[in-house]
């Protein structure tokens, strides 16, 4: 890492430990990662080399859907749980353009998004950004910005866009998911999509997986590529919207869609689902 990279870098962010934020960042042709962030991309790149494919590919999925809870499902607020830096397509910027009375609520806890969110995504009074970790749903849910935003006697567009697989098996993701549904009034929605293993109905792509899987946890952390029954406990119940539960690019597409994931394409799944 040269000198002059490490002085552009936002006061309190560590460039020489790799981001999940800033190497996702990377991967979408942003600008808001390091050296280090780039060598662990490269690392990937050579397990899954569409992986940016797969990073699209969830955005696109993030487009889609938050546009069918603002236009077909009424939501008018949401609570974005990891929301990872701003890039094309906020959650805010699909809402208000079908209801711009909507307000958004985004959570995260990496310093180099709280810096660059709270300049992009906080932009008026309808937005907000909190800082909290999704272990904490608590936390979470009792912020004064998030009840400033929130009226949890109505419904509610919980997203959850990648972020459960961040979280270790003894760290309870299907907790921290239940925690965060309780408080929500009937109506609400849930969008989730999620590293996914597919076993033997793909072996090779296991395989894959499993490798994705080690080169994750010795450089960035926790991630965990799940079974589909692991993913769809996240849902329990929940009405689960056709065409339920799907590699992310079968997930309702739209004529305009780009992304084209290869051997990554099983391996990213998603679904949105109602609470009763």
């Amino acid at each position: 890492m040269s000198e002059s990279e490490q002085e552009r870098a936002p006061r309190g962010i560590d460039t020489t430990k790799p981001s999940v934020s800033r190497v996702y960042d990377y991967m979408l042709g942003g600008k808001d990662n390091y050296e280090i962030d780039r060598q662990v991309a490269a690392a990937a790149l050579k397990i899954a080399p569409d992986a940016p494919e797969a990073a699209r590919a969830n955005r696109e999925f993030l487009r889609r859907t938050v546009h069918h809870l603002a236009a077909e499902a009424g939501i008018r607020q949401f609570l974005d749980i990891g929301s990872g830096l701003p890039t094309q397509g906020n959650v805010h910027e699909i809402a208000q353009a079908v209801a711009p009375q909507s307000r958004v609520v985004y959570v995260d806890h990496d310093p180099i998004v709280l810096v660059h969110g709270r300049a992009l995504l906080a932009v008026d009074a309808s937005t907000t950004i909190v800082e909290a970790d999704a272990r904490e749903p608590e936390k979470i849910l009792e912020d004064p910005k998030t009840r400033s935003l929130i009226d949890f006697d109505k419904p509610v567009g919980l997203l959850m866009f990648g972020i459960l697989h961040h979280l270790a098996d003894d760290e309870d993701p299907a907790g921290v998911a239940a925690a965060l549904l309780r408080p929500l009034a009937s109506g609400s929605h849930v969008v989730i999509s999620h590293f996914h293993n597919p076993g033997e109905a793909h072996p090779e792509v296991s395989e894959q997986a499993y490798e994705a899987e080690r080169i994750f946890n010795e450089h960035l952390g926790t991630g965990r590529w799940r079974t589909r029954e692991e993913i769809l406990s996240y849902f329990d119940g929940l009405e689960l919207l056709e065409p339920g539960l799907v590699p992310l690019p079968e997930w309702r597409p739209g004529s305009d869609d780009r992304a084209t994931p290869g051997i990554t394409y099983h391996t990213f799944v998603g679904g949105v689902a109602r609470k009763p």
